[in-house]
């Protein structure tokens, strides 16, 4: 039976599937691949993870979290996910600086696709990271470290899985906290920049039907004031909310300011449930955080483009880093989040236009989601592009990992 993405949308054309148990088969199979890619979650939703050759899962590989305490860092097998790893850390007194909406997916795919949560003063997944644990082209074990290695390291945390096979990777912890939950209704446009910086984690929800943001989840620590009855001129939610109208509620987290630990609140989606049958298609693109205004009143032109084809659209901030291929490299940014119906034929004509609109603020995408920009503009956007390209090169040079599309936007 053909093996798909999460989604649906994407039909593996790999000819073998393994799942090795140990690292050693590991090694052996990257070392006698003529073409492999490793699959995670398979929350990605184009054919980056796609191959003719190999395709290979980590799931099998034994578990590991392994936490240091004098380091304040943990190391995991590269296949757990978040929430997994999470609930771990919480029960040990530890946390993480953030979390993506979803706890459902694996630790390495979220790193290497660019993966983020919200928070102006939080980076994305990757910036977590002190260390990678992977095996090369030639089937050799590797290491690299943020401290020993520098540029290279940075060249290689969100590596598209191009690099190596992640095997393990060491995070930097914070200690445990807890967070308590506000949804609020109805933002006027006006302020959104405001809504954006008011709490730890905040997304906006809109349905682009109205001028107006649907929904604000404001995520803040559980010490802080809850936000007042009139705050920025919205309604309190009187009952928990999901970010799409009429999805069931009992998969999100815990809303109505009750605390929790961080692990319950900052993703919107609980890990014991499935957020959605995975009937959706998705895109997203980061632009310059100075620019929301300008950047939402672009898109206010094709809203009635957007709007019959919109599931909802989340908008959130990510801190500025140090990443090559990072969407917020060098860059406080604003996420844009398209949630799509499941209808390519329809879907593809806006996001061609939303592109287009977006062209002025060098949009960078979301690795692990829908896009057609021309791979020259999305080079222009990144000032370590060509770096990469070569680091691409010179840890690659038989093309194990390469693919159709990373051929397309990282030419040999």
């Amino acid at each position: 039976m053909p093996r798909r993405n999460w989604a649906g949308n994407v039909r593996y054309s790999a000819r073998r599937f393994h799942r090795p148990t140990d690292v050693d088969q590991l090694r052996r199979l990257v070392a006698g691949a003529e073409r492999v890619r490793v699959v995670g979650t398979g929350h990605s939703f184009n054919r980056f993870g796609d191959t003719p050759g190999d395709l290979v899962s980590l799931a099998g590989l034994p578990p590991e979290i392994s936490i240091d305490p004098e380091r304040r860092q943990v190391t995991v097998t590269a296949a757990l996910r978040y929430g997994d790893v999470a609930t771990r850390l919480h029960a040990e007194g530890y946390a993480l600086a953030n979390l993506a909406s979803l706890p459902h997916i694996s630790v390495a795919g979220a790193i290497a696709t660019g993966t983020h949560g919200s928070g102006e003063r939080n980076g994305n997944l990757g910036t977590s990271v002190a260390a990678l644990e992977f095996v090369t082209a030639d089937g050799d074990l590797r290491r690299v470290d943020r401290d020993a290695d520098g540029e290279v390291f940075a060249g290689m945390v969100v590596g598209l899985g191009a690099l190596g096979v992640v095997t393990r990777v060491t995070l930097d912890l914070l200690p445990t906290f807890e967070v308590r939950q506000y949804v609020r209704l109805d933002l006027p446009r006006e302020h959104v920049a405001e809504a954006l910086g008011s709490a730890y984690s905040v997304s906006l929800f809109t349905d682009w039907r109205t001028p107006r943001i649907n929904q604000v989840w404001r995520k803040q620590r559980a010490g802080e004031p809850a936000p007042p009855p009139d705050w920025l001129g919205t309604t309190p939610a009187d009952a928990p909310q999901h970010p799409v109208p009429g999805m069931p509620t009992r998969n999100c987290t815990p809303q109505l300011g009750v605390p929790g630990p961080w692990h319950e609140r900052l993703p919107h989606f609980r890990l014991g449930f499935t957020p959605s049958s995975g009937d959706e298609l998705q895109s997203e693109y980061h632009v310059p955080r100075s620019a929301a205004a300008e950047v939402l009143a672009a898109l206010d032109p094709i809203a009635h483009l957007i709007a019959p084809v919109l599931q909802i659209c989340e908008l959130r901030t990510v801190a500025a880093d140090r990443l090559w291929l990072s969407p917020n490299h060098h860059r406080d940014s604003l996420a844009v989040h398209f949630t799509w119906v499941d209808d390519p034929a329809v879907v593809l004509p806006v996001v061609a236009a939303v592109e287009e609109r977006l062209a002025p603020w060098h949009p960078r995408p979301h690795w692990g989601k829908v896009f057609g920009l021309d791979p020259s503009r999305v080079a222009a956007a990144y000032p370590r592009y060509a770096d990469f390209a070569a680091l691409l090169t010179r840890l690659d040079p038989r093309g194990v990992f390469r693919t159709e599309l990373l051929d397309r936007y990282f030419p040999r």
